[in-house]
């Protein structure tokens, strides 16, 4: 399988997790509780450890860097879709999005789309990094099985 396949496909997953999830909190009237945007780490961990996975499975690809980078270009995808989708939701369907953000104690006062923009491509940048490694330290000593020896 395809290295560029394995990233799209994982990157979609986190994004479709991410995006329910958002979905689901804006339902039930949720969105302003913002501790609770923290578990969408778990919707990252999980989508890179698959990717990771099945590139050492499907590839046989062993190699800690390579692996690492592939955990970083899954997760930097899905921030990136993130990203877009942010945008046009606050563009689009819910501009009063910006004061839930701007009520939150994380973000702060006077938010613009641009600024909130860039701090999670920061912010999603660093947690690939984060989880990649995080991630790599359970598979860096995995060896991948060797199916062709003669018997």
């Amino acid at each position: 399988m395809a290295s560029n396949r394995i990233i799209f496909s994982n990157a979609l997953l986190i994004f479709a997790g991410i995006a329910g999830y958002f979905l689901v909190m804006k339902i039930f009237g949720l969105e302003d509780v913002a501790e609770l945007r923290f578990l969408n780490f778990a919707f990252v961990l999980y989508g890179i450890n698959r990717a990771i996975k099945t590139n050492i499975i499907k590839n046989h690809e062993s190699v800690y860097f390579s692996n690492f980078l592939l955990g970083i270009g899954t997760s930097i995808v899905a921030v990136a879709l993130t990203i877009v989708s942010l945008i046009i939701y606050v563009d689009f369907i819910d501009p009063s999005f910006m004061n839930v953000l701007e009520k939150s104690s994380f973000w702060g006062q006077k938010l613009s789309l641009p600024l909130v923009v860039f701090a999670l491509a920061i912010e999603g940048i660093a947690s690939s990094v984060i989880c990649s490694f995080i991630l790599m330290q359970y598979y860096k000593n995995y060896k991948v099985p060797n199916n062709n020896m003669i018997v």
